[in-house]
């Protein structure tokens, strides 16, 4: 790829504008995007965070260079070509079944890198994939995978590789397991790899649900999970380890280890690491000879009475222990039988262990430890050498990235984190605590400015909600952000530990609302609705990136209760003006943004700026509606809901969330204060009940019926125009 393309097409291709609306061939790039060159170069496209906050800085749009120019051209996959289901795997030899893995990972790589979405998790899996489907007998063993991009190579050879270029798409492929997408995916995979979705862990309790019913029911399939690193920092894991222990049922759990921690050890311990010795003794361990002379072994132990069966456990266990990884005996005290480390892309090691796991009949429960490693491995030295280019053209491939991100938008996430770091800057009592599966990278500015005032907890949402309400206790200012997905996890501990107890935690709730491409599994619908019925929760949600910088500091500022705002995730609104520090906002005060009369829109969040566009159309057919902002959910501003109700005919709540939610709350108010009584109409715009599918986010909110279309017909419909806001819809 040379400079003059470069200086003609691409920039021809990349579009700057000014607080203008998205042009519909343009695209957002997010935090964590990928540009391929070639199969084996890849390289992350960040977000650019300032080092000092900006409010309202100029949005910038970037499209995408032409994939057909930019992109490189697909190798040939002859073995997979012949690959329509598992059973085709059991004929291929070693050699193969190893050609077969790099066509699968370059298959992965060429239709992820067309859509700018990572891959590493799926590619580092595929010798594994592979692996099971040789092995075990699919559909008839049930094969469970915890995260979506796990489960790639799974897609493609199980007869969906030619519908693998639709995921994440409207009606196409979804980026997890699916029961209604195919008999191979027994049940629905959620959050695992990106900041990921619902059910996470569930996999693991599901395994021993499905595994008792196969014993009740007589059968004899295999039950496999694979469960990554990531999910064993959830309690409801250990829970179902130890449920799996206890009952004492054949299955499999495979834990995809990929050497990546978020807590690294204090001594400095050095990744766990596979040699020679460590694959022959897992080959040992899995033997069915070593197996039965085992338990032989116990049940002698046990025929010479207890203090023998007792000592020889202890001797098991030591033994096991010292030959074997740190940390292994954790899970033979959970009650399974631990083989491992093994290469996680050695073919031949994979193939031998598992068809050993296999072919063992009423053993009990095995975890089988598989080391993946993953290609983000060189993700941070990659990071560091991707700068903004400001010398002019790009001159490589190399530099065409460079170039790209210096045309990346700035998120409500970046937004939110520059804010959050100006007022640390003047008070020390700021902690920031981080759940959920993957961290933004906006948040790396915090964490690199604080280090020792962050505090990433992974998936374990419960204890980061507690671990903030003690911060709190102790004199400090947490704010613990979570997306909105996963914060459902942790709402007992929101109840019993935050809010009953009115302890001032301040709940940052990310990807609010819909998210797209990621569909219902990473939505966050729900926040709301089931934040706003806590009695002592301030709830809040800005209509663009200058309020949600207000709302940081209303929520620093706040030290008697608890305190939430939701933010949605993408480009933010742009507005013009700089950024010193955030006002705090008055408690339970909205504002009214453009007067109107007869008709009213009472927005709740970011939906405001679509009210916005609503009241431009309308005004195409005369009317002109009030548009107003309501900032707080709860408190309500009730003297702006009076007036509003007694000045107007109309009244449409607008928000995106479920039933229950903001709309709910006005709706009681008003509805006691015998304001429903009078001349006011009120009409709700909430999302539909039901989950709306992965699409574009333009195409979700337009099937939730959010669009600013959609509010604008609303309206129509209300004042008797049934016509014309049939028109508008068209």
């Amino acid at each position: 790829m040379d400079t003059a393309f470069m200086r003609s097409r691409l920039a021809s291709n990349l579009v700057h504008e000014e607080c203008a609306p998205l042009h519909p061939r343009s695209c957002h790039f997010h935090p964590v995007q990928y540009l391929r060159c070639s199969p084996k170069d890849s390289r992350p496209c960040q977000t650019l965070i300032s080092s000092s906050p900006l409010r309202g800085s100029t949005q910038r749009v970037a499209a995408l260079p032409d994939v057909d120019d930019f992109f490189w051209e697909k190798d040939p996959t002859p073995i997979l070509d012949t690959i329509d289901a598992p059973i085709h795997l059991k004929n291929l030899s070693s050699k193969e079944l190893k050609q077969l893995a790099d066509e699968v990972r370059s298959e992965i790589s060429f239709i992820m890198s067309r859509k700018c979405q990572p891959c590493s998790p799926g590619r580092s899996v595929v010798e594994l994939t592979i692996a099971i489907h040789y092995v075990f007998n699919a559909p008839m063993d049930k094969i469970l995978w915890d995260a979506g991009q796990h489960a790639y190579a799974h897609k493609i050879l199980t007869g969906r590789r030619s519908l693998f270029h639709t995921i994440k798409q409207k009606n196409g492929l979804s980026g997890f397991t699916s029961r209604f997408e195919s008999e191979y995916d027994p049940f629905g995979a959620g959050h695992g790899c990106n900041s990921l979705s619902a059910g996470l862990v569930l996999e693991n309790c599901l395994l021993s649900g499905m595994a008792v019913a196969r014993d009740i029911n007589g059968r004899k399939n295999r039950i496999v999970t694979v469960i990554s690193n990531w999910t064993t920092m959830a309690g409801q894991v250990y829970e179902a380890m130890g449920h799996a222990g206890f009952l004492d049922s054949n299955m499999v759990v495979i834990l995809n280890d990929s050497r990546h921690t978020l807590l690294p050890k204090a001594d400095g311990r050095p990744k766990m690491s596979v040699n020679a010795f460590s694959s022959a003794l897992s080959k040992v361990q899995s033997s069915k000879g070593f197996r039965r002379f085992r338990e032989a072994a116990k049940g002698l132990a046990k025929w010479f009475g207890k203090g023998m069966h007792e000592f020889a456990a202890k001797v098991d266990e030591y033994a096991r222990g010292m030959i074997g990884p740190h940390g292994a005996t954790l899970f033979e005290e959970l009650g399974l039988y631990y083989i491992g480390p093994i290469d996680g892309h050695n073919i031949d090691d994979l193939i031998c262990v598992l068809k050993e796991v296999a072919t063992l009949d009423s053993t009990g429960p095995v975890l089988v430890h598989v080391i993946t490693g993953t290609e983000s491995d060189t993700a941070e030295n990659i990071k560091s050498d991707i700068t903004p280019n400001v010398e002019g053209p790009p001159e490589s491939s190399h530099d065409i990235l460079k170039f790209l991100e210096s045309g990346l938008s700035r998120t409500y996430n970046d937004c939110f984190v520059e804010a959050l770091t100006a007022e640390a800057e003047n008070d020390k009592r700021i902690v920031v605590v981080h759940g959920g599966m993957g961290m933004d990278r906006s948040l790396r500015l915090f964490q690199s400015r604080f280090p020792d005032r962050f505090f990433d907890l992974g998936i374990a949402e419960q204890h980061a909600v507690t671990f903030s309400a003690g911060l709190a206790c102790g004199g400090l200012k947490p704010f613990c952000i979570i997306p909105s997905t996963f914060l459902q996890r942790a709402y007992d501990q929101i109840v019993e530990d935050v809010d009953m107890q009115k302890i001032p935690v301040r709940f940052a709730i990310t990807n609010a609302g819909l998210v797209g491409s990621e569909g219902p599994t990473n939505s966050g619908p729900f926040d709301i609705t089931f934040m706003s019925c806590l009695p002592n929760m301030i709830v809040m949600s800005p209509s663009n990136e200058d309020e949600l910088i207000d709302m940081v500091a209303t929520a620093a500022m706040i030290e008697d209760r608890p305190i939430c705002f939701r933010y949605p995730r993408g480009a933010i609104v742009g507005t013009s003006g700089t950024l010193t520090y955030g006002n705090p906002l008055e408690i339970g005060k909205g504002e009214i943004v453009a007067e109107g009369k007869e008709i009213v829109f009472l927005g709740y969040g970011e939906v405001v700026q679509r009210c916005l566009i609503a009241r431009s159309l309308l005004s195409n057919f005369g009317i002109q509606a009030t548009v107003a902002n309501a900032r707080f959910c709860k408190p309500l501003d009730i003297d702006l809901i009076r007036t509003l109700c007694q000045q107007h005919s109309f009244l449409i709540t607008v928000e995106e969330g479920t039933v229950g939610g903001f709309g709910s709350h006005v709706s009681q108010f008003i509805s006691l204060d015998g304001l429903l009584d009078g001349r006011i109409k009120w009409r709700p715009i909430v999302l539909p009940d039901r989950y709306i599918e992965h699409a574009s986010l333009a195409e979700q909110l337009d099937l939730a019926g959010l669009t600013a279309h959609h509010i604008a017909a609303t309206a129509l419909t209300l004042l008797g125009r049934h016509r014309d806001a049939l028109l508008l819809m068209k």
